[in-house]
């Protein structure tokens, strides 16, 4: 039996730079351009940004697209391809090797106007993807721009600053002195805050929020899907997402390596499509492996909510509970670092009055170490760690599993309190 030679998609095989910094497969870019109308790959004026481009994968394929949908327009293949990648293509390239790969992928040369380059219209080797070395703005330690922190990435010029041009402006406009119709990209996801461990602060947020700003009509962008529920810098982009009825499709991935194979992303990854000119219901997909297991187009803010309720499934539990109109959890839940410590803050290993829950174990401090909420130092207190540990992959949990600890104690910000009690006997369920 004579085998067939198997040849892969190059952008298909590449290794990710990071969790953070994630290459994207050429079958889930496609997945995000059917969610254009097709009209757009007939439209000869019609401009197109990556802005944060790596492999060059969403122009690409976009290219492919045009030159079907120009065929009859421009019937002369090379002035078809001049016009595409001159005109209508453009990409910033997050680091100086992605740009050479984008460029590579997009014009099958790292040099735009070399003589390997479908496109000869070229004259420079930039082409449209560019890339520029940028540096933080730093103020208070740290970037004005990205609020990266100046202790982790004030670098040596031999290093990558990851100051990413897009987000590191006030004039986004001023790139490349024009309007675009699409913004399409998959940003970097977050940047070390030099907080304890890993610890980081997410930064996709401002690639959704700078890609507004140029007013396109159409963003479709891949990003975790932590925003569903805010915290850590997010507050303030999903209260905005989910109060904007021109985002009108979501597909969300609960187990990021359904989409990124290898790869664990906690809370897992959508992507989105916002459409200026067209306000409405939200179609929210969910997807698990190879299969989408539900769908429903609805408002993403349902009555009396303040967060986005992830499973459509889950709607028509969450109102059968509300016909009881009992107390929420909501009033006995703390905000983030409930008793204003750090993570990194570390308690004594010599006992004293209160007893400190803290990243590690236990330590010991005294009353006035304690910058707020002493008066619930005294309590019984149920506590559940931020971070839960396992996978994204359902069911597995994103919370940590509760705990009881006892009066004269507090936690960092490590843990969260779920309830406070006079009592012991009042905590029994927990």
């Amino acid at each position: 039996m004579i085998q067939t030679s198997y040849n892969p998609d190059v952008l298909s095989c590449l290794a990710n730079l990071s969790n953070d910094e994630v290459f994207t497969p050429p079958s889930l870019a496609n997945q995000m351009l059917d969610l254009l109308p097709n009209e757009l790959w007939k439209n000869k004026d019609a401009r197109f940004l990556d802005p944060v481009s790596k492999s060059g994968v969403f122009l690409r394929e976009i290219a492919k697209r045009l030159m079907i949908g120009l065929e009859k327009e421009i019937p002369e293949r090379q002035q078809r391809i001049n016009h595409i990648y001159k005109n209508q293509l453009y990409g910033i390239a997050i680091t100086e090797i992605t740009s050479l790969l984008s460029r590579r992928s997009v014009y099958c040369s790292k040099i735009a106007n070399g003589k390997y380059s479908v496109c000869d219209s070229f004259d420079n080797e930039e082409g449209n993807i560019l890339f520029n070395r940028i540096e933080h703005q730093w103020r208070n330690g740290k970037c004005e721009f990205c609020s990266a922190s100046e202790e982790v990435y004030q670098r040596e010029d031999i290093l990558e600053t990851h100051a990413y041009e897009f987000i590191h402006t006030d004039r986004p406009e001023k790139i490349f002195s024009m309007k675009f119709d699409v913004i399409i990209g998959n940003p970097p996801y977050q940047l070390s805050d030099g907080g304890f461990g890993i610890s980081a602060s997410p930064i996709y947020q401002k690639f959704v929020q700078q890609a507004k700003k140029l007013n396109p009509k159409y963003i479709s962008m891949i990003i975790p899907s932590r925003w569903f529920s805010g915290g850590k810098g997010l507050d303030e982009f999903r209260d905005e997402m989910l109060n904007d009825n021109r985002l009108r499709n979501i597909n969300d991935y609960p187990d990021a390596s359904d989409c990124f194979p290898g790869v664990q992303i906690k809370g897992g990854i959508c992507y989105f499509l916002w459409n200026r000119d067209d306000k409405g219901l939200c179609k929210v997909s969910t997807h698990r492996g190879d299969s989408v297991t539900s769908v429903s187009e609805r408002q993403l803010l349902e009555e009396g909510c303040d967060t986005f309720i992830r499973y459509n499934e889950a709607i028509s539990i969450l109102k059968k509970v509300k016909k009881f109109q009992e107390k929420t959890i909501n009033n006995q839940i703390s905000s983030r670092k409930p008793f204003g410590l750090n993570t990194t803050f570390k308690g004594s290993s010599k006992i004293g009055p209160i007893k400190l829950y803290q990243n590690g174990g236990v330590g010991y401090i005294d009353f006035d170490q304690i910058p707020k909420n002493a008066s619930l130092i005294k309590d019984f207190k149920v506590l559940i760690p931020r971070a839960g540990s396992g996978s994204d992959s359902f069911p597995h949990s994103i919370l940590g599993h509760p705990f009881v600890v006892e009066n004269n104690t507090a936690c960092t910000e490590t843990y969260i309190i779920a309830g406070i009690y006079k009592k012991r006997s009042q905590t029994i369920g927990f």
